[in-house]
């Protein structure tokens, strides 16, 4: 997989945005565990500070979720990194994100080479997310709609990643997943939630693992203008 995006002088940053503060949070992710190179290139490629607001770009390569409006956030690196490292365990070709935010995720997954599907609920988000797909010159299909439906007539997919949490897997969502596919979702309630893995076999039937505990906002059902 390559890295497929166009940079604009603006995306490469200067001071607290610049790439030597993006290949120091590239090392601390590399401590903490992630070791898929093709992942940490993408995190340190991808200029996750034209996806915040531009108040909080300065604390942009800091592995911390962020604000992002509307009461969402844009995760973690270390979330961000984990997730796609779980997905790119079964060599996908298209993947489906349920909860574009900011669009940061799917610009990271877009950038490995993947076809990405991704669903908004809140309507502003993803106008905002659309202007930064073309500006980085991503060919990101995107939808506002409900994310617990999924995206099923553009289905089956090698990969579905959730970035918001449930109590428990949605079956709409696992039924849209190709089988030797792959889900990665936040299973739980708000106080503890964990990072999960769910595998479909060949023959249909699902098998599940958990990665990591995280903190989440809630998939919510509807749709907002």
């Amino acid at each position: 997989m390559s890295l497929r995006m166009r940079l604009q002088p603006e995306a490469l940053g200067t001071g607290m945005t610049s790439q030597r503060v993006r290949d120091r949070l590239v090392e601390r992710l590399r401590e903490e565990g992630i070791r898929d190179e093709r992942v940490l290139n993408a995190i340190r490629t991808v200029p996750r500070h034209l996806f915040v607001d531009e108040a909080l770009a300065t604390r942009a390569y800091e592995d911390t979720a962020l604000p992002i409006g509307h009461g969402q956030t844009i995760s973690q690196p270390w979330v961000v990194a984990r997730m796609t490292e779980a997905v790119l365990s079964v060599a996908p070709e298209k993947v489906l994100e349920i909860g574009t935010g900011s669009g940061y995720q799917a610009a990271v997954l877009a950038a490995l080479g993947l076809e990405v599907h991704t669903v908004e609920r809140i309507g502003e988000l993803l106008r905002v997310a659309r202007k930064r797909f073309r500006s980085l010159g991503m060919n990101i299909r995107s939808k506002h709609d409900d994310g617990r439906i999924g995206w099923p007539e553009n289905g089956p997919f090698d990969a579905i990643m959730v970035t918001a949490a449930a109590p428990a897997l949605v079956d709409a969502l696992s039924a849209q997943l190709a089988p030797g596919g792959t889900l990665v979702a936040p299973v739980g309630a708000a106080a503890s939630q964990s990072l999960v893995m769910l595998r479909k076999q060949a023959d249909g039937t699902l098998s599940q693992q958990a990665l990591a505990p995280v903190v989440f906002v809630p998939l919510l059902s509807g749709m907002i203008d």
